[in-house]
């Protein structure tokens, strides 16, 4: 069975620089040391556990300060590998306006990014902020997708007023509202979107144009609710991300295996909706 993982991180040194503070917090959220690995190790623990994974660049600047894991370094990645990566998600950080949407029309006339990966939490705004309006005209234009977590994050976990950031920032409302308001842009919730899942449900099922991948969540963790919901009304519409490197691929397709889907929702889950809906 193919495996497309449509939530990859590249797990190397420009990643792990790009989260700033965040590092820290990161570490402990996961329970293991938050560094740096080769470009060759990721690539061979992709290829090793046969998937073609989709690469996520990464931009809070504004809010950190530091350098993002850029649109040209993901797009780069994904050409030194076919092998192992069959696309990248773009990154803009919203709060640079202008800048970010000259950003978003370079990341995909010039680097070729599928769409693009937004994090509200970590960059301090909901991606139904009227201000934002222009930014996903943009991108509505452009004709490519965007994927948004939704849900809470291990950034600024535990530090001392997370570090400044909003869980609601990431309702899945926010989608709805952007979804609504752009219902020509396809719209993939990213991770299953703790503490909210029925209200992501809801969405997801009343939203023709928005979809649902389940990255960043241990699969054995899913409530009976939606393991339910996979298996029927949203067999169209869930997809599989693994969030590398937050958990290995070995113990997330595991317990994958172990939820005891069929093959036809199996399929559906880890190809057949992403190359339906996105084309790979």
């Amino acid at each position: 069975m193919r495996k497309i993982d449509l939530h990859c991180y590249p797990g190397t040194a420009p990643w792990i620089a790009s989260q700033g503070p965040y590092v820290e917090a990161l570490a402990t959220y996961w329970n293991k040391p938050w560094v740096a690995k080769d470009e060759d190790a990721v690539v061979a623990d992709v290829r090793e556990h046969g998937l073609e994974a989709v690469l996520v660049a990464f931009d809070i600047e504004s809010v950190t300060g530091t350098p993002p894991c850029s649109n040209a370094y993901v797009a780069e990645l994904r050409d030194r590998h076919p092998e192992a990566f069959i696309g990248a998600w773009g990154a803009v950080d919203p709060l640079k306006g202008e800048q970010a949407i000259r950003d978003a029309e370079e990341a995909v006339k010039v680097h070729g990014v599928l769409g693009f990966h937004f994090h509200p939490i970590m960059g301090h705004f909901a991606v139904d902020d009227p201000a934002l309006r222009p930014l996903f005209e943009t991108i509505s234009g452009l004709g490519v997708p965007v994927m948004v977590d939704v849900g809470t994050t291990g950034m600024g976990a535990g530090m001392p007023g997370g570090m400044g950031a909003r869980i609601r920032h990431a309702h899945p409302l926010s989608l709805d509202e952007l979804a609504a308001t752009f219902p020509q842009l396809t719209i993939i919730a990213a991770h299953p979107g703790w503490p909210w899942i029925d209200e992501m449900t809801a969405v997801a099922l009343h939203k023709g144009n928005v979809f649902w991948e389940m990255s960043g969540w241990a699969p054995k963790y899913f409530p009976p609710q939606l393991r339910t919901d996979i298996r029927s009304r949203l067999r169209d519409k869930v997809m599989f991300g693994s969030d590398h490197p937050s958990m290995p691929y070995e113990r997330v397709l595991r317990e994958w295996a172990e939820l005891g889907f069929a093959d036809e929702v199996m399929h559906a889950v880890f190809h057949a909706n992403a190359e339906r809906v996105l084309g790979l």
